[in-house]
């Protein structure tokens, strides 16, 4: 019997292979959350280095990570636990934008795209959870 994570793992393997984090949707759309939000920061105040832009991207990075370090775990148990750090950090980068956005520091239009990326990945990371939930029953 093989435990959910190496089920979401295997869905798209090929010979019974179990796929990297790498191969997960999840990972993948964070990671271009990641990159999209390093490119906006860019253009946050040079006084924010310190506070507001690096708050914001240490959150986004702790995404993909801990997506990958709960893969890395290969139990379901842990696998929960880190998707919903990933997915507690992603609040956390939601938050911070719309502070950015607030504050000035950040266009409208701009972040709009990215805030659309972080609610793509909250959806594919509750995905998981319940799918994680439903083996467990």
């Amino acid at each position: 019997m093989k435990i959910a994570s190496q089920q979401v793992s295997e869905s798209a393997s090929q010979r019974g292979r179990t796929r990297s984090y790498r191969d997960l949707i999840a990972w993948q759309k964070a990671m271009l959350l990641v990159k999209a939000t390093y490119v906006l920061s860019e253009t946050f105040p040079v006084q924010e280095r310190y506070g507001l832009t690096q708050q914001l991207r240490r959150s986004v990075v702790s995404v993909p990570s801990n997506i990958a370090e709960g893969h890395g775990r290969l139990s379901d148990r842990y696998l929960r636990n880190f998707l919903g750090t990933a997915r507690g950090s992603l609040f956390e980068v939601e938050t911070q934008l719309l502070l950015a956005i607030d504050l000035g520091f950040a266009n409208a239009e701009a972040a709009k795209p990215i805030l659309s990326q972080a609610a793509e990945v909250a959806r594919i990371l509750n995905g998981l959870l319940k799918t994680l939930e439903a083996e467990e029953a």
